[in-house]
């Protein structure tokens, strides 16, 4: 049986023994009586307060999360180093080009795979000497690359301001490279949203999708937007832009969506749910045509993301019963957990928003409980979730699930 699988009450037996504790002077310390002591180790008596965790695991002189049998994996708090990228950004003696493009390019997908796993501790430490290296070697591609990697890090740190300028950097990296400046949008559209600037992310966002996506003559789906397995609409790679338009390949489609998506988020922020459920139309049709494309531009785009971006959007606009209702749907597909960590994780704190609209707080609880099994720094390090956690923590009696994540962002001590 390992310590997960120990039940709670066992826990605090042992601890009581190892303090040279009998059940009476825990008792007496805690003010309660030795028979309450005596259920509670024999599991008679469930702990699901909160408070009452807390207060155990202040006699036993532990913290509340080894009671609660969960070990200290990822830290918890803004990452060290975020100084380190501030002054990385604020560097301009462009130092000579010392690596390879090919190993660049590798170190930039690797910064990639960090970033989608929500390994942002790591990623902190490695951002610093990836942004001066590609400074140097001067590939648009690159830096464009490195600066959204960047953008959305700081962005998911609360570090939204900074987040907006190497968003901008990114934008003029891109140059006249049309995909390039699109992929760098969505990372503005982030930062701004991330400012509360939802009318500003709202414009760069739709400009930007404007440019390469055509807009539709007239509406060819549902308003609950395609089917995930719809086969009777041809693959957007294989289709053109229009007359006179370019041809697009899938991955570039996907871009298109995904800033739709955001100028769908920015329009329900600015309390425009009619314009949001109509661009997520949009993009949801362009989701039903791609079929299997590489994500070379790391959007994470599809007839999923689509309708994930249904249920953030009805519970901005104070649908959180409809909002929950599509939710428990989601999860449940095979292409919920095909998404990367980071945007799951993500996601999940969205949800735990609406279910504290709904005031349903163990439902909040079970969604953050979620969001950390599948990215823990998502929770850990974001002060968004603090907010959260200390929203669920603070309803009475408190669910027991929120204790170990409470303490280790620190609202316990």
């Amino acid at each position: 049986m390992t310590n997960d699988d120990v039940p709670i009450g066992r826990r605090v037996a042992r601890w009581r023994v190892r303090r040279s504790m009998t059940q009476q002077m825990l008792a007496d310390r805690l003010r309660r009586s030795k028979s309450w002591v005596d259920k509670v180790e024999r599991g008679v008596r469930a702990l699901d307060r909160y408070s009452v965790i807390q207060e155990l695991a202040h006699v036993l002189r532990v913290d509340p999360e080894v009671l609660l049998g969960q070990a200290r994996s990822t830290p918890a708090g803004t990452p060290e180093g975020v100084d380190d990228i501030r002054a990385a950004l604020a560097r301009y003696d462009t130092p000579q080009a010392s690596e390879q493009t090919e190993e660049l390019r590798r170190q930039v997908g690797y910064a990639w795979l960090s970033y989608q796993h929500a390994h942002y501790g790591q990623l902190v430490r490695v951002l610093p000497r990836l942004l001066d290296a590609v400074q140097g070697a001067r590939s648009p591609e690159l830096l464009v690359q490195s600066y959204r990697i960047t953008s959305s890090l700081l962005v998911k740190l609360g570090e939204a301001d900074l987040g907006w300028l190497a968003a901008d950097r990114a934008m003029s990296a891109a140059g006249d490279n049309p995909i390039l400046a699109a992929t760098a949008a969505i990372s503005v559209a982030q930062a701004l949203r991330a400012s509360n600037r939802d009318r500003l992310a709202l414009t760069a966002a739709l400009t930007a999708a404007n440019r390469i996506t055509p807009t539709p003559a007239h509406r060819d789906h549902e308003v609950d937007g395609p089917s995930e397995d719809q086969s009777d609409r041809q693959p957007h790679d294989h289709r053109g832009g229009g007359r006179g338009e370019p041809q697009r390949s899938a991955g570039e489609w996907a871009v298109g969506g995904t800033l739709l998506l955001q100028a769908a988020l920015a329009a329900a922020g600015c309390g425009e749910s009619r314009r949001a459920d109509e661009l997520i139309d949009r993009a949801a049709g362009i989701a039903a045509g791609l079929r299997g494309y590489d994500d070379m531009h790391h959007t994470s785009f599809g007839p999923i993301a689509a309708k994930l971006a249904r249920v953030v959007v009805a519970a901005q606009r104070g649908d959180a019963g409809e909002a929950l209702q599509r939710h428990s749907t989601l999860v449940r597909r095979e292409a919920w957990r095909r998404l990367p960590a980071e945007y799951r994780g993500a996601y999940l704190v969205d949800v735990a928003r609406a279910y504290l609209q709904m005031g349903d707080v163990r439902g909040a609880a079970r969604a953050l409980v979620d969001a950390d099994s599948v990215a823990p720094a998502e929770v850990r390090c974001r002060p968004l979730a603090r907010t959260v956690i200390a929203d669920v923590a603070r309803a009475q009696p408190a669910p027991a699930g929120v204790a170990r994540l409470a303490n280790l962002v620190g609202l316990t001590r």
